[in-house]
């Protein structure tokens, strides 16, 4: 009973909540009808898609806020090359975010495009950008940071010994290694594991480390862009096509005891699956970063929102807003590892098929003693 009565206060406060906004805002909307086209315009100026956008989309500079009209950012390197105009190289702050034109080139929506002397895009001067972007920036600082943690640990059990207990960093890393060792290279490839072990562990930790770095503040979504998850796509696909048996295929060219008018449909289906496996890679780990991203952009901008209706609305919103982001903050970290094993998980399993001999084994040891 007491349930009931409380669920049905909170149903009667809430409702009051949503009604004084609804007021207010239509009282707002009113007061604005009167105003001037200037003033409409500058209450437009905040667009939630466009902040979205910005964040998930690369860019020419690490954008972390706005300060009294200035953009505190951390600008890169733009390298512009064009047959014409030949080769340019400045600091992506020549651009002002977009305001300003430097050396015949304008920033327009994130692209490098090159303007005439009126400052109109000029279709007949091609340009090529081989800028330093916040997303290769990270992707390099991702690699220096995967080089060096595996070689320091990898010495480390070269100078003290792999029998002797370990320690630090390396205590942290060894039951990761030996996760993806024994439960992704051990069950999928057999006696074979020992050859793509190292893909593997990069893939994973690639991954896991450019993911977490994109939950920085300010940071580029890496693993959110189609180019980064295509590119691990392509290479899990070439590991396959080369590391394929006669038996695999086999097996898709011309399917063993089926008769001739199944293969003609069969046939097909199994050349197409060749291409969806790493399709499914790429659209997997793709999707469920940029979702991550999003929903957490989502929440922050609700705050906003809220207090274009009303400033009381958007202050009783914020800790809404921000318990929400935390907690989602922290579940996309739970995400970064379970992407990061999906995605090297399913390449063994690839791979393992691939590889796979007649009798549909690896010749796996621990299977049998098992048996």
């Amino acid at each position: 009973m007491a349930l009931n009565f409380l669920k049905s206060l909170l149903v009667v406060v809430f409702s009051l909540f949503l009604c004084s906004i609804s007021i207010e805002g239509k009282a707002q909307v009113e007061e604005h009808l009167v105003a001037d086209t200037v003033h409409e315009a500058k209450e437009e100026d905040f667009n939630p898609g466009e902040v979205i956008m910005e964040h998930i989309m690369d860019n020419h500079d690490f954008h972390f806020a706005d300060w009294n009209g200035h953009a505190i950012a951390i600008p890169l390197p733009v390298i512009v090359y064009s047959p014409q105009r030949g080769l340019s190289v400045f600091m992506s702050s020549k651009f002002e975010h977009g305001h300003a034109v430097y050396d015949g080139y304008k920033l327009e929506e994130g692209t490098i495009v090159a303007v005439n002397e009126s400052g109109e895009p000029d279709p007949t001067v091609k340009v090529y950008d081989l800028s330093l972007t916040r997303n290769v920036v990270q992707m390099i600082l991702g690699l220096i940071i995967l080089v060096v943690v595996l070689i320091k640990v990898a010495k480390k059990y070269t100078r003290e010994g792999a029998g002797k207990a370990p320690s630090g960093f390396q205590n942290a890393l060894e039951p990761v290694i030996t996760f993806i060792r024994d439960e992704v290279g051990k069950s999928y490839l057999g006696d074979k594991y020992e050859k793509y072990m190292p893909l593997l562990l990069t893939i994973f930790f690639f991954i896991l480390i450019s993911t977490l770095l994109g939950l920085i503040p300010g940071s580029a979504n890496v693993t959110g862009n189609i180019a980064f998850t295509f590119t691990l796509g392509i290479i899990s696909f070439v590991v396959i096509l080369f590391s394929a048996n006669k038996h695999y295929w086999q097996h898709i060219f011309n399917p063993p005891g089926v008769p001739f008018g199944v293969k003609l449909i069969l046939v097909p289906v199994e050349i197409l699956g060749i291409f969806t496996k790493p399709f499914a890679l790429i659209v997997r780990l793709f999707a469920n970063m940029v979702a991550g991203h999003m929903i957490i952009t989502c929440l922050i901008l609700m705050i906003f929102i809220f207090t274009k209706l009303s400033v009381g609305a958007g202050l009783g919103f914020a800790p809404i807003s921000l318990g929400f982001t935390i907690f989602i903050y922290f579940i996309e970290i739970l995400v970064a590892f379970i992407q990061a094993f999906i995605f090297t998980n399913l390449t063994a399993v690839f791979i393992g098929q691939a590889i796979e001999d007649a009798h549909g084994e690896h010749g796996h040891e621990d299977d049998a003693v098992i048996i």
